[in-house]
């Protein structure tokens, strides 16, 4: 598999979903920074419909199933969460900070419940599609002001943070935090 190449831009969580699968599967690859503005010629190769930078396995089919479901309940709520991220002081943020805690409420209560991670025990794919939660939401609160996933709030999905980013594939594959944050703040101003 050395022949393995994943097009990527640094501050996409969907880059990094299919990084922490590569490591933590063991495969190597050669990772190729994308510029979204003037895309290669080989994403519109490999890529020719969506023009978009990558996607990330379980073997027992009720964890497949599961995993699948967990996975587009948090995609199918990327929009709540933008609102967030977008929405100006006033009544519309108030209607997104609400949202968006519901959401947060169903994950912690519904999908991680008492578990370190997801799966269990050990870190799966649904940590990794929930993995943006543990790092870019933070820059999402700091850019819009409001801190809503803390250990108070919400004490089970803070701890899934907290373990989530010390295992080392994690831990050693993240974008650089300040670039990240000051992207956040420019993108939500324009």
């Amino acid at each position: 598999m050395a022949g393995v190449k994943l097009l990527g831009f640094w501050a996409s969580s969907f880059a990094y979903w299919v990084i922490w699968t590569l490591k933590l599967k063991g495969i190597n690859y050669e990772y190729i920074e994308e510029d979204l503005r003037n895309k290669s010629r080989l994403l519109l190769r490999h890529n020719p419909v969506h023009k978009k930078v990558p996607n990330p396995l379980l073997t027992d089919a009720y964890e497949r199933a599961m995993a699948r479901f967990w996975i587009n309940f948090v995609e199918s709520k990327n929009a709540t969460f933008f609102q967030f991220f977008k929405s100006a002081a006033g009544e519309e943020q108030e209607k997104a900070i609400k949202e968006t805690v519901e959401i947060l409420k169903i994950i912690e209560e519904q999908s991680l419940g008492d578990k370190k991670f997801f799966g269990g025990e050990a870190i799966g794919l649904v940590d990794i599609a929930f993995g943006w939660l543990a790092y870019w939401f933070e820059g999402i609160e700091e850019a819009v002001g409001t801190k809503l996933l803390n250990s108070t709030t919400f004490p089970r999905l803070h701890a899934w943070i907290q373990n989530f980013k010390q295992v080392p594939v994690i831990k050693e594959n993240l974008p650089d935090r300040q670039k990240l944050w000051a992207r956040s703040k420019r993108f939500r101003r324009v």
